[in-house]
């Protein structure tokens, strides 16, 4: 990058706050998908008129800005595929308000989603959505991807809790989307046209959240299946059942000894099928929901159910949900995650379709994930020294891919379409949509400098 323009960035930012050093361009080079991309500077902004000093900028001398939370996409949707300026929004980190009365709170871009969520806890109030990475992702991150998490089968997703956003356009322009109020129609939903859009629109500088009641109790189960059909089937007949659970997790024979190398619990590693289910509500709610479902799952080919009885107990299974992930590189160095969605009741047709990919390529694939709303997160293991297991992977994704959409799904639940899904989207998508879709990020971003290359080619 130019002298010039590195010091007209210190001069927005602050020479503490703006970075050319290999060391830094490295370190926000990479996100969860171990891609790498390396920018030309990185820059901190602190403040709204900062981030929109930095776009003028970027627009009068053309470089491209890619918006970051904390890295934690898994479709390079943060990454600096055009080089250009990495703008990471950790700094602007303060949770503005929180009004009680109205169950309405203020963030900005950069709180942690935990810090968010114990911080309204704390106050007898709930924040739902929970994706696996809520520990260290930011909110902002959060809104830009339209993140979901395992809650969402009761509760929904992130654009189910945006009720407004201070958004900094590519021209430096600052708009003020939604309301704080439970209702508010007045012209277009601006407010969810951004989120979920990745930052190729507008860089969230301000994001107005509802929030509900904390449920007064959580109750939790694990339900154990000799056959996987029957673990799946019996996903679509709780919905049916008139109990929604607040989580409805499904982990395969693969994902369950992963998780028990890793972590040495007691899991059943010869089953071929785990269904990790929760209630919550009041009290009495809560344990008559669990019991049902615990009868539930034994009348349809669960081979034993078991409650946890302590808090303790209901921490150890769902840190074994958790460390799938991280446990999967045991197997092999490279992964390939995806996140697709079907219908509930066409979820045994899809791990059956997963199995028979499994057996004609002789990966090894895991999957696991929510579900309660059809989004399963599919794993393929492999080496990518290995030429030929390169190939059969990336054939076996698209071969998902398209039978995900014969199913009736879509090829991301939560995860967005970043780089790594952007040649997949027409398998989804037509033509005339997609060209609508980059004739609004012109709209939006006439001279393409903010996050270009993501979602759709626009180049």
């Amino acid at each position: 990058m130019k002298k010039s323009i590195l010091k007209k960035l210190k001069a927005i930012v602050g020479p503490k706050y703006c970075t050319d050093s290999k060391a830094d361009l490295i370190s926000y080079s990479y996100d969860a998908t171990n891609l790498r991309y390396m920018p030309e500077a990185v820059v901190f902004p602190q403040k709204a008129h900062e981030v929109a000093a930095v776009l003028r900028l970027a627009n009068k001398k053309h470089f491209f800005v890619t918006p970051r939370g904390a890295g934690t996409g898994m479709t390079g949707g943060s990454l600096a595929t055009g080089g250009g300026v990495v703008m990471v929004m950790t700094r602007m980190n303060r949770i503005v308000s929180i009004d009680e009365d109205n169950m309405v709170a203020e963030v900005e871009p950069g709180v942690i989603t935990g810090t968010f969520q114990s911080e309204v806890e704390s106050r007898g109030l709930f924040y739902p959505p929970d994706p696996s990475s809520a520990a260290y992702s930011t909110m902002g991150g959060n809104v830009a991807e339209c993140a979901g998490g395992a809650r969402a089968v009761k509760y929904g997703v992130t654009r189910d809790y945006v009720l407004g956003l201070s958004v900094v356009l590519a021209s430096g322009e600052i708009i003020h989307t939604g309301v704080k109020t439970a209702k508010g129609v007045a012209g277009y939903d601006m407010t969810r046209l951004i989120t979920g859009s990745e930052g190729t629109l507008g860089v969230i500088t301000r994001i107005i959240l509802r929030i509900i009641p904390l449920p007064k109790a959580v109750r939790t189960m694990c339900a154990v299946f000799d056959r996987m059909e029957d673990a799946t089937k019996t996903v679509a007949v709780i919905i049916r059942s008139g109990i929604i659970p607040r989580t409805l997790e499904y982990m395969d024979r693969s994902a369950i000894r992963c998780a028990e190398t890793y972590l040495n619990i007691g899991l059943p590693t010869d089953a071929e099928a785990l269904l990790l289910i929760e209630t919550d509500g009041q009290e009495e709610t809560a344990k008559k929901a669990i019991a049902s479902l615990c009868a539930l799952c034994l009348a349809h080919g669960a081979g034993s159910v078991k409650e946890a009885a302590t808090r303790q107990e209901a921490q150890d299974l769902w840190k074994a949900r958790k460390a799938i992930s991280p446990a999967l590189f045991k197997l092999n160095p490279d992964k390939i995650s995806e996140d697709i969605v079907v219908p509930r009741s066409r979820i045994p047709d899809l791990v059956k379709k997963i199995d028979a990919l499994r057996k004609e390529t002789g990966l090894i694939m895991v999957s696991f994930g929510h579900a309660g709303d059809g989004n399963i997160h599919f794993n393929i293991m492999f080496d990518r020294r290995n030429g030929s297991d390169l190939k059969k992977a990336e054939s076996a994704v698209t071969a998902l891919f398209e039978y995900t959409i014969e199913l009736g799904g879509t090829i991301s639940g939560e995860h967005g379409i970043g780089i790594t899904k952007l040649p997949f989207l027409s398998i989804e998508m037509s033509r005339i949509e997609i060209d609508l879709m980059r004739r609004i990020k012109k709209a939006f971003d006439p001279q393409n400098i903010l996050n270009p290359d993501k979602i759709f080619h626009t180049s």
